[in-house]
């Protein structure tokens, strides 16, 4: 065998470099190594990055101009997971800067964080990846996107690890996301509730209070609160609350107590663990004032129920609510209005709050410069006033009416709708209301009808509705132009403000100049409508259109053709003719100024004036020269004026009713051109004397003592106006083709049986053709008078 020869050196490859060492002396050189495919280097280049970025805002903001954020974003994703990790620092460092989240919320990178969430990914990528989360959660858009993304089940496993960091972030992302619905239902869903409550023990004081703030959210769902009490929550805050080394948590510790304590059975779970008695005791003796007020809202959550409040009155809870309105903290106060309003459901509780002087202190607070206080104040008061005369008295006693005026031009509109519903019940009382209409409440209220928040108008026109039955409330109302926006407020299909601003319609129709003017407005036309609709109409609208037509008669008979013998009219009242449903009725001053048109004419009634003239003064105005109507004219009606004294004095001296009927149909009669034939009709020239006045008058409109030929519909109003002059009572009713006619009421002795007994009988009053004829009501007589 030979011996071995020497054996040779192979040569390296041609295709291989030797490794060289880079250096990156420049952050444009090391944000161009994140796109080396080289994973040593890109190792280095994102360790490279953290430490460039971490040293100060100016540097990320360079790192964000230079391109850095790009790469990192996809090096997150490397299958390396050493370089997955340094990206990942690099990333979260950088994404605290403001200028740096707001280019990576564009970035679409959630997805891609929230992956690398498993808890077979490195810690620190898991602290990284949180912060980064934590940065972009506080964005709307980027919660929605953690949540449709599965970013809670992670994130409520993490609280579990092992590093304090990642579960301050991940609850940070929590708590950023509980503040939506959703994402609250979802905790306790996905079992997140037990982890947090655990969380409580932690030795970092952060973890503790970022836990307390969820627990404040998720308690909200009553679910979540089962889960807690299940979870032996109460007792884990009652560790808390009993340790005064927790004294900074103590506060947010009562906030989630507060929130649980609305269900009865938390509130007696508590209560056998001694916690009212804690709650009471951090309340007299508070360590803070945020504290204190913390613990009332916990006594203002257990009021929520009835059984709970007969609990608190037991426990004198009344006497600590009135020391406390005198603390000289806003938070407090505050907190202590609110529980006021909650003890007041309570009626014994009204009564106490008012023995001990409650009323006075939360009067006082409506001076206060905190809108928050004033709001709780007023809530406070509405609250204790309801249905409740003493303490609107107490109020009133303690200038409380003045000070709620004052709040009507608040900005809050919680503040301003509390206000006026306490005005509202105070008003019931004749005095009070006196007191509130002398410091301009009525054209506060007027200015508020044109409010767009709907719990404010509701309050206003239940206020108005109080205050409005005094006459001087009404013109107030008038004068500050409340009507235009009270009638359009009948537009609404809120239920209780439709009855509320139809109830105010109702009170300010007794009015009659008022009850004109919201016609004007059209404020019959939109009754019409409502009184046809289904699930519009109530008796609230029904009572509406009857107030306003009976304070306004000439619209009544306008539309409805039919006055009743209470009905009755005097000066002002004109006839315009029968109106279509839903048309409006033009008002006399506007009827009178349209142009002279061959339509019938407007029959004008005044009976107010005292002046007395002879009638052949008056019989001379058919030959005299045509001159405008003027307002004097109008008002000036002699011939009718002497009619209604003659009525007075020649037909009530007659002793038999009957007879008083016959005798004035008969006056009528010879005022109006006489009897006339039935088959003589067609030639009584009453069409032509009508134009005559018409042209005389350069007027539509004619005074109804002037017409000397008139038919059915002019006898007929003639009777009625006299007949309510002197006190007889009849019916004014329109038929068609100019027909109408007076119905009255007659008792008939029965000869059958005692002449002491009779009934009542129904006549059609006859002043056309036998003038003081009674023609039995639905006889053929009375209806061949009615109908052609």
């Amino acid at each position: 065998m030979g011996k071995k020869g020497k054996k040779e050196i192979e040569s390296p490859p041609k295709d291989t470099f030797e490794p060289v060492l880079v250096e990156g002396k420049t952050p444009e050189t090391i944000v161009l190594l994140l796109s080396s495919t080289e994973e040593d280097i890109l190792v280095k280049a994102c360790e490279a990055i953290h430490t460039f970025a971490e040293k100060g805002d100016e540097n990320k903001v360079s790192l964000l101009g230079l391109g850095a954020l790009e790469p990192l974003c996809q090096l997150i994703t490397h299958n390396n997971k050493l370089v997955r990790r340094n990206a990942f620092i690099a990333l979260g460092v950088m994404s605290i800067h403001s200028d740096v989240k707001n280019v990576l919320k564009k970035m679409d990178a959630i997805p891609s964080i929230i992956d690398k969430l498993s808890l077979e990914e490195d810690i620190v990528v898991h602290e990284f990846a949180t912060l980064c989360l934590a940065v972009l959660s506080v964005d709307f858009v980027c919660k929605v996107q953690i949540s449709d993304n599965k970013g809670l089940p992670p994130l409520i496993q993490l609280l579990s690890s092992p590093d304090p960091d990642v579960k301050k972030n991940s609850l940070e992302i929590i708590f950023n996301l509980v503040q939506d619905y959703q994402s609250r239902v979802a905790v306790h869903e996905l079992g997140g509730i037990p982890p947090l409550l655990e969380l409580l023990k932690s030795d970092f004081p952060v973890i503790q209070h970022l836990v307390l703030r969820i627990l404040q959210n998720v308690t909200i769902d009553e679910d979540s609160r089962n889960t807690f009490r299940e979870e032996q929550g109460f007792e884990k805050l009652m560790d808390i609350l009993s340790n005064i080394e927790f004294s900074d948590l103590h506060a947010e510790a009562l906030q989630v107590v507060a929130n649980c304590l609305s269900d009865s059975e938390s509130l007696h779970l508590i209560q056998e663990d001694g916690g009212l008695t804690k709650l009471m005791e951090f309340i007299l003796n508070p360590s803070t004032p945020e504290i204190q007020s913390s613990a009332v809202k916990c006594i203002t959550r257990v009021a929520q129920s009835s059984e709970n409040r007969g609990l608190l009155h037991k426990q004198n809870i009344e006497k600590v609510l009135v020391e406390l309105l005198s603390v000289c903290d806003v938070s407090v106060q505050t907190s202590t209005c609110q529980a006021v309003f909650a003890m007041s459901f309570h009626h014994a509780s009204k009564d106490s709050l008012r023995d001990m002087g409650a009323i006075p202190a939360v009067v006082q607070l409506l001076n206060d410069e905190s809108l928050i206080l004033r709001e709780a104040a007023t809530q406070a008061l509405c609250s204790l006033t309801d249905s409740n005369t003493l303490n609107a008295r107490a109020v009133y006693e303690a200038g409380g009416h003045e000070l709620l005026v004052q709040q009507l031009s608040g900005s809050s509109p919680r503040m301003v709708a509390n206000s006026v519903a306490t005005l509202a019940n105070m008003a019931e009382q004749e005095v009070i209301r006196c007191s509130i209409l002398s410091h301009g409440t009525v054209q506060a209220l007027a200015e508020l009808l044109k409010s767009t928040n709907t719990q404010v108008l509701v309050n206003t026109t239940h206020c108005l509705a109080e205050l409005t039955c005094d006459t001087e409330a009404r013109a107030q109302l008038h004068r500050a132009g409340g009507l235009q926006p009270l009638v359009n407020l009948l537009h609404t299909h809120h239920r209780d403000l439709l009855h509320n601003a139809c109830m105010v319609v109702s009170v300010c129709a007794s009015d009659r100049t008022i009850s004109v003017e919201m016609c004007k407005f059209g404020a019959l036309e939109i009754l019409q409508e409502i009184n046809k609709s289904v699930n519009r109409r109530s008796s609230f609208s029904e009572l509406a259109m009857i107030s306003l037509l009976n304070s306004n008669l000439s619209v009544k008979y306008s539309l409805t053709g039919f006055l009743t013998s209470t009905d009755n009219i005097s000066e002002g009242f004109y006839d315009a003719g029968k109106a279509c449903a839903g048309q409006r009725i033009l008002t006399l001053e506007e009827l009178s100024e349209q142009p002279v048109n061959q339509h019938r004419p407007v029959i004008f009634i005044n009976t107010a004036t005292s002046a007395e003239k002879k009638e052949e003064d008056d019989r001379q105005v058919e030959e005299a020269q045509p001159e405008p109507l003027t307002k004097k004219k109008m008002m000036d009606d002699v011939s009718l004026q002497l009619l209604a004294k003659k009525a007075k004095e020649s037909i009530l001296q007659l002793n038999d009713e009957q007879e008083q009927y016959a005798a004035l149909a008969r006056l009528v009669s010879s005022a109006m051109g006489g009897a006339v034939k039935m088959e003589k009709l067609h030639e009584f020239p009453w069409v032509l004397h009508i134009s005559k006045l018409k042209f005389k008058f350069q007027s539509n409109v004619v005074p109804l003592g002037f017409i000397r030929k008139g038919i059915y519909c002019h006898r007929a109003l003639l009777f009625k106006c006299l007949a309510d002059c002197i006190g007889l009572s009849c019916t004014l009713v329109r038929g068609e083709y100019n027909r109408a006619w007076n119905e009255v009421i007659l008792f008939d002795e029965n000869p059958s049986r005692n002449r002491n007994w009779s009934q009542p009988c129904r006549y059609i009053v006859d002043l056309m053709h036998l003038p003081g004829s009674l023609l039995k009501a639905k006889s053929p007589a009375a209806e061949l008078y009615q109908t052609i």
